[in-house]
């Protein structure tokens, strides 16, 4: 172990020599002249990348009306279920369709209530003030996710549309009602650990979470409203055609009308650190929503396989889900995701030089929201030269709120993509059937996709 070596403080001398040399430059003072009326994302915008910013591609898929998450961070579930309507749109003949987002976000919230309190269960002999049980306590119900998170809603409760079970306040709004619901569950860990202490055995233990689910529930619905067991639909298609399905349940509705094969998709991620080999499969501990649904599972490749896939997606008609690290170089007004947008390094004088790897590494950059991949521009070599991207951000931002990603940002910010297993190769195959490497509950691959 290195030697503890002294803390040192800042001297006069060095202080007067930062002065000296920021006065040195009149750049200097013309970049603080500029910041302090100004915010530095508007001063270091590239005038450059925003003329030569355009939303043609080679390769695009028809495009639906952009959807809003509101103020909450439930991109993963509007991204997944954009990838849904466009079947759904296809095999109802429909021009323009939405799936319910609060339906999901309910049992969303009712499955991660129940996870909590299962790990708070199997871990009654940790010591509160651990890092494992510190780490469990800190956000049991967030609004975010990913995507094995979404399979597992959406195979176990179906999907419905928007018009059955629309919009809340809390569901457009939703730090009041997990606040409140976090609340009541650390109150609840707090009994069944206590529980524990005074000698009661798990089946007390359990018959106690089982009461306690039953509050969780009555809160949801007070704010989300009682999700439909099942629902009357009829709809006219865009050629004016009536059809009338009748009553049906959410699980009916999808084997019905979505049809998409969610045992076709495998979760590829890119992370070039070096603690995670590429051709290896990954999950997280303490990562997931529903107890019994299938746990997360990562194929970490390199980029060029990664990237490929995406293509191959599209280039099949088929839309990607995928996340990323969205705040970064990202002009969210025009919709442009560039490593160029921001000259940061012209206005510091000091360029930001982390590789991928070394960001992640030191904390600097995470998945932190899902979007669909809609489009590519290929160059007549077939490689990428920029992406289109459907966010869920409403209509008012990028072109009615699609998103231009260049290819360098997709190599850089880009973490995950929902592909088809057929564009994978046999290789790749087989290593998905391998048991997964377990990764810390705070690993930077745990982050989820929350962004708003």
């Amino acid at each position: 172990m290195m030697a503890s070596v002294p803390f040192t403080g800042i001297t006069t001398e060095q202080l007067a020599a930062f002065a000296d040399a920021f006065n040195a430059s009149p750049k200097n003072r013309l970049s603080m002249n500029a910041v302090t009326k100004n915010p530095v994302h508007s001063v270091a915008l590239s005038r450059e990348v925003v003329t030569r910013t355009d939303h043609t591609f080679s390769h695009k898929l028809a495009s639906n009306k952009a959807t809003a998450q509101e103020h909450s961070g439930r991109c993963w579930l509007f991204s997944g279920l954009n990838v849904l309507r466009a079947e759904a749109m296809k095999n109802m003949n429909m021009k323009e369709f939405e799936l319910s987002q609060s339906y999901l976000m309910f049992w969303d919230k009712l499955e991660k209530s129940n996870y909590f309190l299962e790990n708070v269960i199997t871990t009654l002999d940790e010591p509160i003030d651990g890092r494992l049980f510190m780490f469990l306590l800190k956000d049991p119900i967030q609004d975010g996710g990913q995507w094995d998170m979404f399979i597992n809603l959406v195979k176990k409760y179906g999907v419905v549309p928007k018009s059955v079970m629309p919009e809340t306040e809390s569901s457009s709004n939703s730090r009041v009602m997990n606040s409140l619901i976090t609340k009541k569950l650390r109150e609840y860990a707090a009994q069944l650990r206590g529980m524990h202490e005074e000698g009661n055995g798990i089946d007390a233990l359990r018959e106690r979470k089982e009461e306690m689910l039953t509050v969780i529930y009555r809160m949801l619905a007070i704010h989300l409203g009682q999700p439909p067991r099942s629902f009357f639909w009829q709809w006219h298609d865009k050629d004016e055609k009536f059809h009338r399905a009748g009553e049906i349940t959410p699980q009916e509705f999808f084997d019905r009308y979505v049809k998409y094969d969610l045992d076709s998709i495998a979760c590829l991620i890119n992370c070039p650190t070096a603690d995670k080999p590429f051709d290896k499969l990954y999950t997280v501990e303490y990562l997931g929503n529903v107890v019994d649904g299938q746990i997360i599972r990562y194929l970490n490749v390199d980029m060029p396989v990664f990237k490929q896939a995406a293509v191959e997606m599209i280039k099949a008609g088929r839309p990607v889900w995928f996340g990323c690290d969205v705040g970064k170089m990202m002009e969210r007004d025009l919709g442009i995701l560039d490593m160029e947008v921001y000259d940061y390094g012209l206005v510091y004088d000091s360029e930001f030089k982390s590789d991928k790897a070394e960001r992640v590494d030191y904390g600097q950059s995470v998945m932190t929201h899902a979007m669909v991949l809609t489009g590519v521009d290929l160059d007549e070599s077939g490689a990428p030269r920029k992406w289109r991207v459907e966010n869920s951000w409403g209509d008012k931002l990028g072109d009615k709120g699609f998103f231009v990603m260049s290819d360098r940002w997709f190599d850089e910010f880009m973490y995950e993509v929902a592909v088809d297993k057929s564009f994978l190769s046999p290789q790749l195959l087989a290593v998905l059937d391998t048991e997964p490497i377990r990764l810390h509950p705070w690993d930077p691959m745990g982050s989820l996709a929350i962004a708003a």
